[in-house]
């Protein structure tokens, strides 16, 4: 069931290609992701801010690469060998750095899963220079690693995010929300993710549609 505002259902976040809005200030990575047979060091690195769509393009990669997905918090008690028998994306690589077992964990799994001929795939908010790892031989392999940056969003590519963002809740606002949000909103796929959440909050509790009105109210107690 689509709704407006009413109806308490769950999140459910669309993760495929068809789902993933190519803009300039995403192309390259996405065009990366579908050449990932091309890699020339079989490893790629994804870089961006929070909610610029790391995730999606991992999950997307997934499904083209039969790749494993896990958390980079998660890798001190994962099964390194296990991981390495297939391509693996590791997400937000960029914490670990500081915690010896993790960067140790890292650094097994970037050489063996590349040893065992298969594709790696990180990803991360910032640079690999400025993660500041203690592990040495992982630093330089990290700094090493190609990468292709998610870039801030223009209006084509947040006005997407939004529809998609609504779409995952399940609501469809009315038409003058998305243009009235976008020229007001602060320019970044975080905020367009908090906002979509407030608005959907509010909404239901307050048994309201999801419209200009309703936008401008929450615009103005977030400035």
């Amino acid at each position: 069931m689509i709704r407006q505002s009413s109806f308490n259902l769950p999140v459910r976040t669309a993760l495929g290609r068809e789902d993933f809005f190519v803009a300039p200030a995403n192309a390259f990575a996405v065009a990366m992701i579908e050449g990932w047979r091309n890699w020339s060091a079989r490893k790629l690195m994804i870089i961006g801010p929070k909610g610029a769509g790391k995730t999606h393009l991992s999950h997307v990669w997934a499904a083209l690469s039969g790749a494993t997905i896990i958390s980079a918090s998660g890798l001190p008690s994962a099964d390194i060998p296990e991981l390495a028998t297939r391509p693996i994306a590791v997400e937000d690589a960029d914490q670990i750095a500081g915690d010896p077992a993790a960067e140790a964990a890292l650094f097994h799994l970037h050489n063996l899963t590349l040893a065992e001929g298969h594709a790696l795939l990180l990803t991360a908010e910032r640079p690999a220079h400025l993660w500041k790892i203690t592990l040495p031989d992982l630093r330089s392999r990290m700094e090493g690693t190609p990468a292709a940056t998610l870039e801030a969003p223009d209006d084509t590519l947040l006005s997407a995010l939004l529809i998609k963002l609504f779409s995952d809740r399940q609501i469809v606002p009315t038409a003058d929300t998305i243009p009235y949000l976008i020229a007001r909103m602060d320019r970044s796929f975080d905020a367009a993710r908090s906002l979509v959440a407030t608005l959907d909050r509010t909404a239901l509790d307050q048994g309201r549609a999801i419209n200009r009105r309703l936008a401008a109210e929450i615009l103005s107690t977030s400035h």
